[in-house]
């Protein structure tokens, strides 16, 4: 008997097991790997983000460069366009990535986001700023929007409200086919996770995530660009750049991870109907048992 096709998201803490699961479901299901992790986008960075191995096999991986804007909004976009020709082929789609408010606002229709700030506006702005300083932007702010709730001394939070402003294209908006959804979380002691979180720093550095690092920073990427927001990358330029040493970036990266991980953990429990399954040896087990009664 033919089924309707499943959308399943795999979610939880970094270092909880999501790949190694959802690529196991992938296997077994045929269906389509897609990624939801907000910097397996960049091309170039692919150890630090801990990008699959197979990357062929995962759909919205190497979208961008490291210097590119890349956000909610068009993330749900491109992964809706994803799931309409998936939906054609009738065939299933295993969403997995750290970012949890890519796979919420996806699966739960968030409306009113916005498209990716215009780069040459941002840019305009930026030199604005340096040359005119901040007060000239919040005195244009103010004028513009006198009930503005930004925080005027935040420079990042003035030029972003000014880009809206001057932004007239409408919200982005999407519509997911009729998947059968199921979102899975695996359940990790926060024990359990340090010490994966440990060894998986440790097994990026000896797998030469310093020479990636290098090599973005001798194709002129670097702090400031969007993609060095992701954790670790701007520590080890730091220690690139001889403003620290290798051990103490590495024991920044490692308790940023730390930090992320839980507030992954606290994300996730109030994720709206999540199937909570513990990870270790049984999860693809628990995992196939969730699928089966998503159909019952």
């Amino acid at each position: 008997m033919n089924r309707t096709p499943f959308l399943v998201a795999v979610m939880g803490p970094t270092a909880s097991g999501k790949t190694g699961l959802a690529e196991s479901l992938a296997q077994k299901h045929g269906a389509q790997l897609i990624n939801a992790d907000a910097f397996q986008v960049y091309r170039g960075m692919d150890i630090g983000t801990a990008k699959p191995t197979e990357k062929s096999a995962y759909l919205l991986v190497d979208l961008k460069s490291p210097r590119d804007q890349y956000g909610v909004g068009e993330f749900c976009s491109d992964a809706s366009k994803a799931l309409q020709e998936l939906w054609l082929e009738q065939r299933s789609a295993v969403l997995v990535g750290g970012t949890g408010l890519y796979s919420r606002a996806l699966l739960e229709g968030y409306t009113g986001l916005q498209p990716e700030p215009d780069p040459d506006l941002r840019r305009q702005l930026q030199d604005r700023l340096k040359t005119e300083g901040l007060d000239a932007l919040v005195s244009e702010l103010h004028h513009r929007d006198p009930n503005t709730t930004a925080d005027t001394r935040n420079p990042v939070r003035v030029t972003r409200a000014l880009e809206r402003l001057a932004d007239e294209r409408p919200p982005l908006s999407f519509q997911l086919p009729p998947f059968c959804i199921l979102k899975l979380g695996i359940d990790a002691q926060l024990e359990v996770l340090h010490a994966g979180i440990q060894e998986r720093v440790k097994g990026m550095v000896q797998n030469g995530w310093v020479q990636e690092v290098q090599r973005l920073l001798e194709q002129g990427f670097g702090p400031g660009d969007p993609g060095f927001r992701a954790i670790g990358y701007s520590e080890i330029a730091g220690y690139l750049l001889g403003k620290t040493d290798l051990e103490e970036a590495i024991a920044a990266a490692t308790a940023e991870t730390r930090r992320y991980a839980k507030r992954q953990r606290t994300w996730l429990r109030s994720e709206p109907s999540l199937v909570r399954i513990d990870g270790g040896d049984g999860v693809l087990s628990a995992a196939e048992a969730a699928i089966r009664a998503m159909y019952i």
